[in-house]
């Protein structure tokens, strides 16, 4: 089964963020499905409203990409092997096109 990138990122609007955050969570969270990581460990195959109800957990007021990387974190912690699956970002100051 899988999660489609295309399927989960209207779910995402849920949360704040831009469509470009949106896009990237969007990919990950299809690698992360694709790699049959989470559901070796859950033990079922992860749905798209199983992985927002997961984000909606995160604390108030975080961004889509905080609330990916706290999921994120959490399963690092729990499993480990998770790390690959976060979403690295770059400030505005370290621009490398700057």
């Amino acid at each position: 089964m899988g999660v489609d990138a295309t399927d989960i990122r209207p779910v995402l609007e849920r949360f704040e963020g831009t469509d470009a955050q949106r896009r990237v969570v969007a990919r990950q969270a299809r690698d992360l499905a694709d790699s049959g990581r989470l559901a070796a460990d859950r033990g079922s195959e992860p749905t798209v409203e199983a992985i927002a109800a997961d984000l909606a957990d995160a604390p108030d007021g975080s961004d889509v990409v905080e609330r990916w990387n706290w999921w994120i974190g959490s399963l690092e912690t729990a499993y480990g092997g998770y790390e690959r699956f976060g979403v690295q970002t770059v400030d505005d100051e370290h621009d490398v096109n700057a």
